[in-house]
């Protein structure tokens, strides 16, 4: 009877796995991105440091592959003025509202081995995504104001 029980637990966990925007998503997102534009909402002269590592004049022109079979990925800046080389990260698509279709992007920095050192993520919108282009939208605060930082991507056709 206890093997019956698991079965059904298991089936149920199953038929509740990833939802088909995520599912569609992850197959979009496959391959590599360059990181072509970065904005703000507000006009100025901010100095912002990205995902903890590096300003905007910086990520601006990086290389991005994503592997979502195991939800992994490397960055990284290649100008000669800018702290240079590969970045690994984990990251997760997360439907926020089935009925709208948006989603959030999870990404948390990591060693070649996808572990962590500090345990920090951050969370992204993933405000567009097509087979072609992409977008994230960070919304961070600034003086106890909402301040939103986009990031377009394009994607690298081979």
């Amino acid at each position: 009877m206890k093997r019956v029980m698991l079965l059904f637990l298991a089936i149920g966990l199953l038929s509740c796995g990833t939802s088909k925007t995520v599912r569609v998503s992850k197959k979009v997102i496959k391959g590599d991105w360059t990181l072509s534009a970065i904005s703000y909402n507000k006009t100025g002269n901010y100095n912002v440091t990205l995902l903890n590592d590096a300003s905007k004049d910086c990520f601006e022109g990086s290389t991005w592959q994503f592997i979502p079979n195991n939800n992994t990925g490397v960055y990284a800046i290649n100008k000669s003025s800018c702290p240079s080389g590969d970045r690994n990260f984990v990251f997760t698509i997360q439907e926020v509202n089935a009925e709208t279709g948006l989603y959030d992007f999870l990404l948390k920095p990591t060693n070649e081995k996808s572990k962590s050192e500090t345990n920090q993520g951050f969370r992204l919108k993933l405000a567009a995504l097509s087979e072609t282009d992409m977008q994230w939208q960070q919304t961070v605060s600034v003086d106890g104001n909402p301040f939103i930082i986009t990031m377009n991507f394009t994607k690298i056709l081979k």
